[in-house]
Parts: C-alpha cells; sequence; structure tokens
C-alpha cells in the first residue's frame, strides 16, 4: 500500500508540474489576390501534458521591427468585409471569417484554440480605449496583452483544438513574402492546468521571419525567462 501511495503521489506531482521550453513560430508562404505572403503561427512549447496558457502581454517590436507590417483579411470593415488590408483590420480572432478564404491571410492573436467566432480571447486594456486591438498594425511602446475571457474551458491547453501535443498556439501574423519584419517581445502567464497550481510566467522574443526553411519550426527566444 505504501509504495502504491508513493506511486501514486509521484505521479501527481510529475501532472503538477509546468514548464515553459520555448516560443517559436511554423511559416507557411500563401497567396491570394496575386499577393505572396509568409504566415506565421506562434506557438509556446511546454513539457508538461496539462500546462495551460492563461494570458499574453509584453507584445512589443524591439529596436529595428517594423510594426505596421503586418496584413489582415477579416471581416472588421463592414462596408468591405475580407480585405487584404496592412491599414484595416483586427487581431480579434473572432473576426477572421472563413476558414479558406480569410483566415490563411489574416493577422490575429489567441489564448489557444482556432481564430473562430466561439473563441474566448479577448484584447486587454494596454491597447487603449480608442481601437482596442481593432487595428491593423501593434501599437509602439505599449506592450500589448491578450487573455483567456473564460479560463474554465482550458483553451489554451496543450493538445487541445487547435493547439499542438506539447504547444499552445498565441496567434499568426502575416506579412509580405520574404519581408523581415524583425524581433519582437512577448510574455506569457501559465500553470499547470490544476486548479489552485500557481501561475507561472515566461518571457521571450521571436523572429519574423524565423530561422529555417518554409514550413519548418523556427526557433524563437529559446531561453525564455521562467519565474513563479
Amino acid at each position: 500500500m505504501k509504495l502504491m501511495a508513493l506511486a501514486l503521489a509521484a505521479a501527481v506531482s510529475s501532472t503538477a508540474s509546468a514548464a515553459f521550453v520555448e516560443f517559436y513560430t511554423v511559416k507557411t508562404q500563401v497567396s491570394t489576390a496575386g499577393v505572396n505572403l509568409d504566415a506565421y503561427v506562434l506557438y509556446a512549447r511546454f513539457n508538461g501534458a496539462t500546462d495551460t496558457v492563461l494570458n499574453a502581454f509584453n507584445l512589443n517590436g524591439l529596436a529595428g521591427a517594423t510594426t505596421n507590417a503586418f496584413y489582415h483579411k477579416d471581416n472588421s470593415d463592414e462596408d468591405n468585409p475580407g480585405q487584404l488590408s496592412q491599414t484595416v483590420g483586427t487581431w480579434a480572432p473572432q473576426a477572421t471569417g472563413s476558414a479558406t478564404a480569410n483566415r490563411p491571410f489574416d493577422s490575429y492573436l489567441v489564448i489557444g484554440g482556432n481564430p473562430v467566432l466561439a473563441n474566448s480571447t479577448n484584447a486587454d486594456p494596454s491597447w487603449g480605449a480608442a481601437l482596442s486591438w481593432n487595428r491593423a498594425d501593434i501599437p509602439n511602446g505599449q506592450n500589448v496583452g491578450w487573455f483567456n475571457s473564460n479560463p474554465p474551458n482550458l483553451q489554451g491547453r496543450v493538445g487541445n483544438a487547435g493547439n499542438l501535443a506539447d504547444s499552445v498556439r498565441l496567434g499568426q501574423f502575416v506579412i509580405a513574402r520574404d519581408f523581415n519584419a524583425g524581433t519582437f517581445n512577448i510574455k506569457i502567464g501559465f500553470n499547470s492546468g490544476v486548479s489552485g497550481d500557481p501561475v507561472q510566467f515566461a518571457e521571450g522574443t521571436f523572429n519574423l521571419p524565423a530561422p529555417g526553411a518554409v514550413a519548418l519550426l523556427g526557433l524563437a527566444g529559446l531561453a525564455g525567462r521562467r519565474r513563479r
């Protein structure tokens, strides 16, 4: 009985351990209406089976980054929905529209899950009251953030829909083919996914473009800082 109890305790301890590994991107080349684009999906990788992202913040371009280079093809413009634009758009995942006509070419942000109407990701107040994240660019120097407004749904957990077995989707950044937008900082809050476990934080960077070839995993923020 003692051995069984010890084994059970070890299993519980292992399950409740959350550890951030890295930020990385997956790049895909896409084209729409004659415009050639690079779409980068940003992920946070973990080493636990239930690790769960709660929020992301401190998103900001570092020195030399281009923060107004992003393409959007969402339905935020009621007069002209689905237009490809670098000046009109939103980062809201609920507005991405068609999975084939819009989503592959649209920049958006999420705390896990797919960019669909039911996604519970919202912008935090750091974007400002006037536009919030209903803008095409990333505002300079504001360290903007977003969060899962319904964390019990575990949308930000590794392995759940829209995520990978060891990684949580944080967004997609679409830029012109072969354009170098520079390096961006990001920070996340996460836990083991077990109720009552403490929130931890990890901070790092990712690059647009990421190192490596098309559709391969590009490393970004290899040594993100982690603290309780």
